[in-house]
């Protein structure tokens, strides 16, 4: 079998470490772990090496460089997968860089409009016969596979509600702080305001109750077309620590006013602020997907699926579904060239299979 050369951008980054973790278990690869300091990348490598099942390299690169197509051409790629966040304002020379060199591009963005707008490559991704796909996260991705599975057998959606509740000892990336802060005390689409309103939800044991505030994600506008009735999606996100969670509501109301223009402006400040509590609290974090319906008889149907990370692996869930993308490009699993949201691609059992081995559990509830 031939090997499936991927580079990895932002590869020894927050989400980009544990995407090289995974995927150095995987035999058949050849990974090149990329971002602007050589001796990062190479320190990750020669962490990862001993253990892993595939060869990896360590190069630097920087996106931002006019020569970054040429680069990539030149290291005869099989795909590509774009970590380096926020995904929020920036464009798609990444993507259409890949699709120069013909290599598949996969993104974790979980940005709605960057999502969204992966589709204007759509022309030239065809013609490169490559998949181009945005979002290969815990959205849309993961929580379309569980819409997907959930809403099965419907006449109809009336409604999906989705929630993720991170532990606060987990370990977070300043990209993912300041992309939450991006939108705190911002319009959404169907009319909420970002962290401005609070929720309770109570997720399986160990995690139990948590407060959840609306959040900017491309499962807002992607989600519902997909399903008979064009059902409302509610998307919300929030701290295992209470007021560290009223204290972002505060942060909405105070930006809600246009006392504060942009609370991403002060990620790094806010992010050092509540490290100072990352004691507190736990190393578990949930995911919850609820779908409503009609079946073909009238009758009303609810359905819910959950995920539970312990042992503070919540962090590789983001990356799951790009590791599944890849073993199934490297098995020449065949997608349909193009460029799209990352929905539709993977199903449950995909995730599942990516997350053997760290303490993740996922599972659907009557």
């Amino acid at each position: 079998m031939s090997t499936f050369r991927v580079l990895i951008i932002g590869g020894y980054g927050f989400f980009g470490t544990r995407l090289a973790t995974l995927l150095s278990r995987q035999p058949t690869l050849h990974i090149l772990v990329a971002g602007r300091s050589l001796a990062m990348a190479q320190a990750l490598v020669d962490k990862l090496r001993p253990n892993a099942a595939s060869p990896l390299d360590a190069l630097a690169l920087d996106i931002e460089d006019p020569s970054l197509p040429a680069a990539l051409a030149a290291l005869r790629l099989d795909a590509v997968i774009h970590t380096a966040g926020p995904f929020q304002g920036q464009d798609y020379r990444v993507a259409a860089a890949c699709i120069a060199a013909r290599a598949h591009y996969i993104d974790l963005a979980d940005g709605r409009d960057f999502v969204a707008g992966i589709k204007t490559l759509d022309d030239a991704a065809v013609r490169a016969g490559v998949l181009v796909t945005s979002g290969a996260s815990s959205v849309p991705a993961l929580s379309g596979a569980a819409a997907d599975a959930l809403a099965a057998g419907m006449a109809r959606v009336s409604g999906i509600d989705i929630g993720i509740s991170p532990g606060n000892r987990t370990e977070r990336g300043l990209s993912t702080v300041r992309a939450i802060l991006g939108y705190c005390g911002k319009p959404l689409p169907g009319g909420a305001i970002g962290w401005r309103t609070t929720r309770a939800h109570a997720y399986p044991a160990p995690v139990g109750r948590r407060l959840l505030s609306p959040c900017n994600v491309p499962d807002l506008v992607l989600l519902g077309p997909r399903f008979a009735g064009s059902p409302p999606v509610r998307f919300g996100a929030g701290l295992e620590l209470a007021f560290l969670h009223r204290g972002m509501n505060a942060m909405a109301l105070l930006a809600e006013r246009g006392l504060v223009r942009d609370w991403a402006q002060h990620a790094p400040l806010l992010k050092r602020m509540a490290d100072w509590f990352r004691h507190c609290g736990s190393d578990a974090g949930a995911m919850h997907v609820e779908v409503r319906g009609v079946a073909a008889d009238g009758a009303a149907i609810g359905r819910r699926w959950s995920l539970v990370a312990a042992r503070g692996d919540g962090p590789f869930v983001p990356t799951l579904a790009a590791a599944a993308l890849v073993r199934r490009l490297a098995a020449s699993v065949p997608f349909e060239a193009g460029a799209l949201p990352c929905l539709g691609l993977l199903a449950l059992a995909d995730f599942a299979r990516e997350a053997d081995g760290l303490a993740i559990t996922m599972k659907e509830e009557a």
